[in-house]
């Protein structure tokens, strides 16, 4: 499957844990919904995900991507150390230009 280069880059990213690269695929302002939380901005994106790699020690596997102007929607196989490894799960993505200004997920 041919992914467009920004999703490609937060997936490697992801899967690297490298929280400085995640955040550079985001917009300035962009927020990310995760488990009831809202974090915004690249700041608090960065320490989001930095945490969720030291816990859950996470890769992504896309299996799917689907987008429709500028909404898009990714499914990966996550496996880590998370009750219920591994999980197929869901990105929800709002892009602005070659940036991400939205991300939620779903089971």
């Amino acid at each position: 499957m041919k992914l467009p280069a920004i999703i490609e880059g937060l997936v490697q990213a992801q899967n690297q844990q490298d929280s400085t690269a995640f955040t550079h695929y985001f917009t300035a302002s962009a927020t990310v919904s995760d488990e009831g939380h809202t974090y915004s901005g690249r700041a608090e994106i960065g320490q989001w995900i930095q945490q969720a790699a030291e816990v859950y020690q996470m890769q992504t596997k896309p299996i799917d991507y689907q987008q429709t102007g500028t909404s898009a929607i990714l499914t990966v196989e996550v496996t880590g150390t998370f009750p219920g490894s591994p999980a197929v799960m869901h990105y929800h993505l709002e892009l602005d230009d070659s940036l991400i200004s939205s991300l939620r997920f779903t089971s």
